[in-house]
């Protein structure tokens, strides 16, 4: 897994990684959560993947709109 960046200093993600079709998200609070197509929606995801990259966001983002929508 990828580390996070987190240049707001706030995020609780720590590491990421990307699939074609999903993103897996390891919070500082325990075990990863992979958010799929099927399950989060392709919008979400490629946003997702794209905050994550940016080192900004996800963990807001994930909050907002996918909170419950991991498999």
């Amino acid at each position: 897994m990828e580390k996070y960046a987190n240049l707001n200093g706030n995020s609780n993600v720590l590491y990421f990684d990307i699939g074609s079709t999903w993103i897996k998200v390891q919070f500082s609070t325990g075990n990863p959560y992979t958010y799929s197509y099927q399950k989060a929606g392709t919008v979400h995801v490629e946003k997702m993947k794209e905050l994550a990259k940016a080192g900004r966001g996800l963990n807001s983002y994930i909050n907002l709109y996918c909170k419950y929508l991991y498999d």
